[in-house]
């Protein structure tokens, strides 16, 4: 297997008609034979590689100035792998996400192997190749299949050195895109019980790879794996064209925007714990397949509350406060206190933050976890004291406060003063 893999830069260039030249510098990756096991060493090496995706649709705002279009060595290399690629027919969606990574310092992962369409024979007449592209901090990600192009052949003809493959005469190995899977997320939060849109998408040549188009989105998850989903569509848009096995209730796509647009995103309802992972959605059209692979995260707000709606300074004992925090998912959660004398302008952390009582899980997969804080005597009424808590389904960490009342006198004492009181305007009377 050979595979090609994005090691730290790209050159856009653009030419006058508004579209753009993008140059992806790559590395080969060679799966190695007898170069790992107990004398070490690494499983892979790696030769220098480009890929030039050409006339990628640049947007009106762009400037067209301080940029040329791509020009191949003056003189070809054989030694060199350069892939040449024109982004006509089908399009690659959100190329345009590629023009600006370098200036904003996201790195572009690429990764090219050789490929082997189900059911023939590896050959290089055409040869095929896997290119998976992605941007770090971006929601771009797309598969495409490529293959090669003839190439007119006479004496003076390269043939690459380390793929075999023959060049055109600027040296270049030309390809074109003939079928491609993509999707605009790479990860999605969703609420518990609430719904979610899985998207994928697919785009092939102009000319049909197959009559019918088969898809798959399946669930891994700490290493389980299962079916969540399988259609099979007839691309001629006849009648119950669509057949759709749904392993998960509430799992659905549709065959229309299926059939109108390669759009294969998935829908799902009422969302469970169980739902969260990785999802992959594989599309295969005859000989060919490619696929995305989308996170999904459960997320559910905490429910917070405080042990205590009014709080009395006890001057003689320490108090126990108790923050609880009910229903959340995921796991992660931070619960710390905070105490506001009235004579401060900024709370201050408690230096015992207490106990922590274990987490328990409830039937729906959600957590409840208690913290515990001991309120001392000696502090003063008035004081504020607040739970903070910290969770990835919250976008600020929640604040939940309780004031110290001041102590009311005993009414031990009120009474005895009553009667007092009592009895000697009694004895004022009758005197």
């Amino acid at each position: 297997m050979i595979e090609v893999i994005f090691i730290g830069w790209f050159l856009t260039f653009v030419n006058a008609d508004g579209v753009a030249d993008v140059v992806l510098s790559c590395s080969l990756v060679e799966e190695g034979v007898g170069m790992g096991g107990m004398g070490g060493g690494s499983l892979f090496s790696r030769t220098p590689a480009t890929l030039v995706l050409r006339d990628v649709p640049v947007g009106p705002d762009e400037s067209l100035d301080t940029l040329t279009p791509f020009v191949p060595p003056s003189v070809p290399d054989p030694d060199l792998i350069l892939f040449e690629n024109k982004v006509s027919s089908p399009d690659i969606p959100n190329a345009g996400m590629l023009l600006h990574a370098d200036c904003n310092e996201q790195e572009v992962m690429c990764e090219i192997s050789r490929y082997t369409p189900r059911g023939l024979q590896e050959s290089s007449d055409p040869a095929y190749f896997m290119v998976s592209l992605s941007v770090e901090g971006l929601d771009f990600s797309t598969s495409l299949i490529l293959q090669t192009l003839p190439v007119d052949k006479d004496q003076t003809t390269l043939t690459q050195s380390k793929l075999s493959l023959p060049l055109s005469q600027s040296g270049t190995l030309l390809t074109k895109v003939i079928f491609l899977v993509f999707s605009d997320i790479n990860s999605v939060s969703a609420p518990l019980r609430g719904d979610v849109l899985l998207n994928c998408g697919f785009k092939q040549e102009e000319t049909p790879l197959a009559p019918e188009v088969g898809l798959e989105w399946r669930l891994q998850h700490r290493g389980r794996g299962r079916k969540v989903l399988e259609t099979k569509t007839k691309l001629d848009d006849t009648e119950e064209a669509t057949v759709v096995q749904g392993e998960r209730n509430g799992s659905s796509v549709d065959a229309a925007l299926l059939l109108s647009e390669g759009n294969v995103s998935m829908s799902l309802t009422r969302l469970k714990v169980v739902d969260e992972g990785t999802y992959i959605c594989t599309v295969n059209l005859g000989h060919f397949h490619a696929q995305q692979v989308i996170q999904l995260h459960i997320i559910q707000l905490p429910q917070v509350s405080l042990s205590e709606e009014k709080l009395v300074l006890n001057k003689n004992s320490p108090q126990t406060l108790s923050c609880h925090c009910a229903k959340y998912y995921p796991l992660d959660v931070q619960m710390e206190w905070f105490f506001l004398p009235p004579t401060e302008t900024e709370p201050k952390l408690f230096p015992n933050q207490g106990s922590l009582s274990s987490h328990r899980q409830h039937g729906d997969g959600t957590f409840t976890l208690s913290s515990h804080v001991t309120i001392d005597p000696s502090f003063s009424p008035g004081t504020k004291i607040t739970c903070r808590v910290t969770h990835p389904a919250l976008d600020d960490p929640l604040h939940i406060s309780i004031v110290l009342e001041s102590p009311q006198p005993d009414s031990y004492w009120w009474v005895l003063g009553f009667l007092v009181v009592t009895v000697l305007f009694f004895y004022q009377v009758m005197k």
